[in-house]
């Protein structure tokens, strides 16, 4: 029946059954005037890339946003690629504005780790001693319980929390794989929201200057975040 166009007499359960079978993932596509939720969820991960960006040129690190490429039959992009020679590291940094599917991101973001030696060569003919990884995931009440549904794998393969990976970030030294939550607030709005609202919020562009540390019994501390020292 699916291969005679007939995909609406099955159910979405059944077809992501099938093309399990033959590796690969089945996905529906939601529309809405126009395509506005498609532009919505760019601007959302345009913006939050473009933040947490400049939060790392601050400390001292080359960064190129969008790296697409094209590797031993592996095609992408990259959101975020850091550099920083003086310590020759690379760091391939993932958006996340909705932490959809687990092993998805994991598996893809361990493929572009793997090819960035390679891109590098090609882009800028060098090659980093270490190359890390870092999710960094739009902070929200949905996307945190995501992330809590998910502790064991997302831990085991993201072990690094906020203290750790500002201290990396300012001292690279060796690999890093961390995860951290990251949003739009600058002066006057750096309060956690306390849920998911039905209505769109703004969306502040200004550089973050909070961040949520997140302890070991799962409690959380707003600190101040001086990434200029």
């Amino acid at each position: 029946m699916i291969e005679r166009g007939h995909m609406g007499t099955v159910s979405h359960d059944r077809l992501r059954r099938l093309f399990g079978v033959l590796e690969a993932r089945y996905e529906g596509s939601v529309s809405w005037r126009g395509g506005a939720v498609d532009r919505l969820l760019d601007e959302r991960h345009a913006q939050l890339g473009g933040a947490f960006a400049s939060r790392v040129r601050r400390l001292d690190w080359d960064v190129e946003l969008e790296v697409t490429f094209s590797e031993f039959g592996e095609r992408g992009s990259i959101d975020l690629l850091a550099t920083r020679r003086s310590a020759s590291t690379a760091l391939v940094i993932e958006i996340k504005t909705e932490l959809t599917s687990v092993e998805q991101t994991i598996r893809r973001l361990d493929v572009k780790t793997r090819l960035v030696p390679a891109i590098l060569a090609a882009r800028a003919d060098w090659r980093p001693a270490n190359v890390g990884r870092l999710l960094v995931i739009l902070d929200g009440a949905t996307n945190r319980r995501r992330v809590a549904a998910h502790a064991t794998v997302l831990d085991a393969a993201f072990p690094a929390r906020s203290a750790e990976v500002r201290a990396w970030l300012r001292s690279p030294d060796g690999r890093l794989s961390g995860l951290v939550f990251s949003s739009f607030s600058g002066p006057g709005n750096a309060r956690r929201p306390k849920s998911d609202s039905t209505s769109p919020q703004p969306l502040q562009t200004s550089p973050p200057i909070s961040e949520r540390s997140e302890l070991a019994d799962g409690r959380t501390i707003l600190v101040a975040a001086d990434y200029g020292r």
